[in-house]
């Protein structure tokens, strides 16, 4: 198998275990109760593309630096990211959910165009800074395959996109968000400590 082949694998997989609890899904699934899901996947699926693409700028950016640095950036990044999930795996209060019923309770038909762009706005904003985004910049910095890894980010981000649009809040209750969190979070915690072990080690 290909180092192209196994980045975009790597990064699909956990871009996908990481966007499943988090608020891009949730972001989604609000999004589609109050506009048409054929504009909300169109707007969301836009941003998803910018934000990959400013994720790999970032990481190709890091394959110029001494390689002990790129560890430790790689390192602090998942270990950020490792923080978020586990914050909001652990957290007491799921505020998505009720956030999801209070926009379940209107609804006001507007154009295609401008539910798109409502839904770009909103999933733009929401990447930033994101596990995902971050664990994206990592990938690309440490595999040295952007466009494996962007193209596996993107992907990902899509599919998990299309399951919120399809199937609506109907997979909030097949879903237990809160472990799939933890479990992505300790991942990327294990990921950052393999990282920083080689920059201690080089």
């Amino acid at each position: 198998m290909s180092a192209a082949l196994i980045a975009f694998a790597t990064t699909f997989a956990l871009v996908a275990a990481v966007e499943l609890p988090d608020k891009t899904f949730v972001a989604t699934l609000v999004l589609t109760t109050r506009f048409r899901p054929k504009a909300v996947f169109a707007g969301v699926s836009a941003a998803f593309a910018v934000q990959a693409l400013i994720a790999v700028g970032f990481g190709s950016v890091l394959t110029f630096l001494p390689e002990t640095l790129v560890s430790v950036a790689v390192g602090v990044m998942f270990g950020l990211g490792a923080a978020m999930l586990l914050r909001e795996g652990f957290r007491a209060v799921p505020s998505e959910e009720d956030a999801t019923q209070d926009a379940a309770r209107g609804g006001t038909p507007v154009s295609f165009v401008r539910a798109a762009l409502t839904s770009f706005g909103v999933l733009f904003a929401a990447e930033w800074g994101d596990a995902s985004q971050l664990a994206t910049a990592g990938l690309v910095a440490r595999s040295a395959q952007p466009l494996a890894v962007g193209l596996g980010s993107f992907a990902a981000l899509v599919t998990v996109a299309g399951i919120a649009v399809l199937l609506g809040r109907k997979i909030r209750s097949r879903l237990r968000p809160r472990l799939l969190q933890r479990i992505a979070g300790f991942v990327f915690a294990g990921f950052s400590l393999v990282a920083l072990g080689s920059a201690v080690v080089g």
